[in-house]
This record gives C-alpha cells, structure tokens and sequence, in this order.
C-alpha cells in the first residue's frame, strides 16, 4: 500500500461511523479469503486494511486475512461469523472443504462476496446458490451512477436515492432475482448501451444485494475495483453496515 492510500485511509476511517455496535461484547472474527486463480486484483492489500480498520472502528468484529485453504473446514470455521470472499476463478477447494463452506452459511454465519467473488467457482453449481450470480464481462469503467432500490434498508438508507462513482462496472449472469433483495443498481442512463459487450437483461444491472442461504446471512457488492471506491467513505459505510448484518452484531 502506497503511503497516499495510507493516509486517504486514515481520513475516510475518521468519517465512519457504524450502525450498531456491541462494545459490550467480544468482536465477532471475519475471514476475509483473497485467493486469486485467476486475474488477481491490485486493490487487494488495501481493501484488506480498510477492512481491519473498519473492524476497530466498529469494535464489534475483527478481520482475518488469509489465503489459506485449511481455514475451511468445520472445525476452523467455528471461530468465526461470517468468511468473505475477494476471490477469482476455479479455487482449489476440495470437496470437503466446499461442503464445510455450505454448511457453516447453512448453520446461521455470514458470508459475503465483493468485486469478483462473483468471478469465482463457475464450475461449482453450489457456489451460483450461495452467492446469487456469476460475473459476465465489465463494459464499463468510469464515472456511472448508482441508484439506491431501496431507500428503507438500513444497509444503504444513508445514501440517498443515488450516488456517482467511478469504477469498473459489472454485469451479472445466471442472476437469482427472485431470491436476492436488490440494494443498489446501475442506473443504465449513465452509461453507453451501445457499446460492445454490453448483455440487456430483464432485471438491469444489479451491484449490491443480500439474500438467505439456510439460516445464513449473504451480501454481495459488485463494485470494489478501483482503490478510491474502497477510499471513499460511503463504499466502507456499505460494507460496514454488511458485515454488521451478516455477523448479527
């Protein structure tokens, strides 16, 4: 991490403020897995102590960095509160480890996907269950605006009805809109349908929502590429309040 982003980090961090907190309590663990087999994203280092910070501010959870794959399984996973994914391509998972996955999201824990989580596990028709849709190209990346689907969720209420960011915008396959609550959206009127690799699809261009799987708690969020996203103040008050839903706290 640059000391530019050092510094922006400790600026944003000040401006946080979550929507509940248990300092009363001991701070739930979150294991954030960054595994890349494929196209590995530069942000990565940075959305991981954004992450950390956003866990002391809060003071009711902390992150866990890893790319350790014997972290999944039953017994390990029983640390923590939810495991989210900053992922991509097929993972060397075995199927063991899959199932423990399943079954600690099943049993009531959190899990959470941000940027190309949903770029992850094609191959593991499972994986398109728990997370709600697959990544299907990014034709996009600029300035677009976002519009907020529902202004009455606590997740994303304090942003208004829409906010403008730059960043690579991607578009959602296979995507389970019946299953999924919708939180934030590309407002279409922003950006170039024209171009190429552009896919209409009847249920837009969907960027953030959250869904069940069993008992368990799943958000997703498709924006996160370009760090001054993971900076800016408004993107971390969204995960924040994300994580605080999945874990419960």
């Amino acid at each position: 991490m640059t000391r530019r982003e050092l510094i922006a980090l400790a600026g944003s961090a000040a401006a946080i403020r979550p929507f509940s907190a248990r300092a009363e309590r001991a701070p739930e663990r979150v294991l954030y897995f960054t595994y890349s087999a494929a196209y590995r994203h530069e942000v990565i280092p940075l959305s991981a102590a954004i992450l950390t910070q956003l866990g002391n501010i809060s003071g009711a959870f902390e992150v866990i960095v890893t790319e350790d794959l014997s972290e999944f399984s039953n017994g390990k996973l029983e640390r923590y509160a939810a495991v989210m994914f900053f992922t991509s391509g097929e993972i060397p998972m075995s199927a063991v480890q899959k199932t423990a996955l399943l079954d600690f999201v099943r049993s009531g824990r959190g899990f959470l996907g941000v940027h190309s989580a949903t770029d992850t596990f094609y191959a593991w028709p499972d994986y398109l269950d728990l997370i709600g849709g697959y990544f299907n190209g990014h034709p996009w990346h600029q300035v677009a605006t976002i519009e907020v689907s529902d202004a009455t969720d606590p997740l994303v209420a304090f942003l208004g009805p829409s906010l403008q960011l730059n960043d690579e915008i991607y578009q959602v396959s296979d995507f389970d809109y019946r299953g999924s609550h919708v939180l934030l959206r590309l407002d279409a009127s922003s950006v170039d349908l024209g171009k190429a690799g552009v896919h209409q699809r009847f249920y837009g261009w969907p960027l953030a929502w959250k869904r069940s799987f069993g008992a368990g708690r799943v958000f997703y969020s498709a924006l996160g590429h370009e760090p001054a996203v993971w900076q800016d103040p408004r993107y971390q008050r969204v995960l924040m309040n994300a994580i605080l839903w999945s874990t419960r706290a």
